[in-house]
Order: C-alpha cells, then sequence, then structure tokens
C-alpha cells in the first residue's frame, strides 16, 4: 500500500516516535510506501510532502516536535477542501492516510473518513485530555517538564517569600496542573474543571505563612476561570477551529491574591517549554505503540477509527467517540488534592 502520514494541531513529544514506528513496520512488514504530508492539512492542500524511507527516519524517534511540521488548517471551512484533499490523494495515489493529532484534527479525520478518503487517527495532546484513552503521549513528557519547574520555583519563592504562580496548559482539563501540582508539591493547584475559589485560595496562602512557611506556590491550568471574568486570553483571535488563544491567568491571579492578601506575588509562564525538547522514554515507548497499530489499523482498513491506550493494551475506537467529549479530571483527583491542601 502507499500509505501518507500527516500531523496537525500543536507539535508534540512523541510525534516522531509515531511516524518513525509505523513507517518501520509498514516498509519492513508490509512492504509498504510512504510520503509525509508537511504542515498538517495544508500540506494535503498544497500538495506539500516528503518521501518517508528507512534512511529518512532513521534516529527521528528521539526527536522532539515533528519532522513533518504541522499547522491549524482546518478542511471543512476551506470551499473546496474535501474535494482538494481527494484529488491530491488519487494523484500520489494513496491508498490511505494516517493522521496524527487531537480533537480538532481528528474531527477533520472523520470528516473525510466519511467522506470516501480512507482515514486512520493517532491520539496527540499533551493536555492528556482525548476521550477514550487512559494516557497520551507527550503528556508524561510536559508533566516531567512542569515539575521541573515548579521544583525550582519553590527555592526562589523560599528565598524571596513570595507567592509564585504558575501556568501550565490545559485548556479544558486539567492534567498537567493536577500532576505537576502534586508531584511538585504546589500549596495550591487549580484546574478548569472546578471554579477558582479566590477566598480558598487565599486562606491556603495565608495558613502558610501563619505557621512560618512565608511562601507559596500555586500552579493554575491555561484554561481556568476567574471569579467574574472566566477564562483569560491573551487576545480576541481564534484559530481556525474557533479557540481562543489562553494565556495570562497566572498574571491576573497573581494581581488578585497579592491585593487580597498583601503577600508579594509573582507569576511564571511555563507557555510551550512544555511541549518543546525530546520525549520522554516512556513517550517515546508509547508513541511508538500507537504507530504499530496505526499500521495495522491501516492493513485492517479500520477507516475511521483511532488508536487508544487502554490499561496496558493499545486498541482502537470510532473518532466520533474519541471526539465527543474531553477526559477531564473527576471526583477521584479532586480528592487527592484536598487532602495534600491544609485544613483552613
Amino acid at each position: 500500500m502507499r500509505v501518507a502520514l500527516l500531523t496537525g494541531g500543536g507539535d508534540c513529544p512523541g510525534l516522531n516516535a509515531v511516524i518513525y514506528a509505523a513507517v518501520k513496520k509498514g516498509i519492513n512488514h508490509y512492504g509498504d510506501e510512504f510520503i509525509g504530508f508537511l504542515n498538517g492539512w495544508r500540506g494535503v492542500l498544497d500538495n506539500a510532502f516528503i518521501s518517508l524511507t528507512l534512511d529518512s527516519i532513521d534516529g527521528i524517534q528521539l526527536r522532539g516536535g515533528t519532522i513533518l511540521h504541522s499547522s491549524r488548517t482546518n478542511v471543512k471551512k476551506i470551499p473546496g477542501g474535501i474535494e482538494k484533499v481527494q484529488e491530491v490523494l488519487k494523484i500520489n495515489k494513496i491508498d490511505a492516510l494516517i493522521a496524527l493529532g487531537g480533537d480538532d484534527t481528528q474531527s477533520v479525520t472523520l470528516f473525510l473518513s466519511e467522506n470516501g478518503v480512507p482515514s486512520v487517527g493517532v491520539p496527540k495532546t499533551i493536555d492528556n485530555d482525548i476521550n477514550g484513552t487512559d494516557t497520551t503521549f507527550g503528556f508524561d513528557t510536559a508533566v516531567m517538564i512542569a515539575t521541573e519547574a515548579i521544583d525550582r520555583i519553590h527555592t526562589t519563592a523560599d528565598s524571596h517569600n513570595r507567592v509564585i504562580v504558575v501556568e501550565v496548559m490545559g485548556r479544558d482539563a486539567g492534567w498537567i496542573a493536577y500532576a505537576s501540582g502534586v508531584a511538585g508539591g504546589a500549596h495550591v493547584i487549580l484546574v478548569p474543571e472546578k471554579d477558582i475559589d479566590i477566598d480558598h485560595v487565599c486562606a491556603l496562602l495565608k495558613y502558610n505563612y501563619d505557621h512560618g512557611k512565608h511562601y507559596g506556590v500555586v500552579v493554575v491550568a491555561e484554561g481556568c476561570h476567574l471569579p467574574e471574568v472566566g477564562q483569560v486570553t491573551g487576545s480576541e483571535q481564534v484559530d481556525a477551529f474557533g479557540h481562543a488563544r489562553l494565556s495570562g491567568i497566572g498574571e491576573a491571579l497573581a494581581e488578585l491574591i497579592e491585593k487580597k492578601t498583601g503577600f508579594e506575588t509573582r507569576s511564571v509562564n511555563l507557555g510551550h517549554t512544555q511541549r518543546g525538547g525530546v520525549p520522554t522514554a516512556y513517550d517515546r515507548t508509547l508513541a511508538q505503540r500507537y504507530g504499530l497499530h496505526a499500521i495495522d489499523m491501516v492493513h485492517e482498513k479500520k477507516w475511521g477509527r483511532i488508536a487508544v491506550l487502554r490499561g496496558l493494551d493499545i486498541c482502537d475506537i470510532p473518532i466520533k467517540e474519541a471526539i465527543a467529549t474531553n477526559r477531564r479530571l473527576d471526583k477521584r483527583f479532586f480528592d487527592v488534592i484536598a487532602d495534600l491542601e491544609a485544613k483552613v
């Protein structure tokens, strides 16, 4: 078969490992031929691609980012987009398409598969919020990066007797905030799944000061809602899928905390550092398992389905199920946060 791959949406540690495994097994076990469209769905529309061979993928599983580059291109919103995709795939004699991406990218994959384009998906997001899968590759790397940053924040916050608010990624789900906050010993952890109680936040920080620890570390997910404000955006612009560019809740929250407590408060936004750099060993191995399953899905003609991790097994479910809702934190994780907080 002649198979095409693409990576859509934000970059993510482990994308290259998926490409590596899918191409390696496809060539060695199935005798497939591969190309990679550049810049996500934009590359399909522009007919821009590179050949993927055993030589060209050698060692890429060790690298972060994506050798195919990426974009946030919504084929569904482009007049004649689906027809153009079908035309390009036909010109290049593509038998199947493997799309690596989050819910936005996979909404396009589903749309194409329902309109005659043989397609399968691989879930990608450091936010770990795709429904139906226990873990997405890239999440472990993001948590490790955020945790290391929080560890470092502790020492400078303590040295200067400050509160420092650390803003991490997480539009609709607080997995990174939860995991890095717990691992990094944050005094306050705020996630989008629960409304911010600013009085409770301030009470927790005052508890520290009243008990001899004159500093505090607050971890907040970018998608949290400030009281009477809602989500904080860096601008009024939205992407091709209608999402606002979230940024600034850390700074806004820091100002509010300082005003209410009188404690000197600063903020740090970890931003894109969380999804940059090389993937952890766990993400490299998980991503390769996703890639191996993806090429098997192609040969089993499981169109419109996406690879997922269930327990220790890689299997697959309909893309429609995966993007129907976000996988979010629930009471089990809220209880962990609450049990580690001071009683105030």
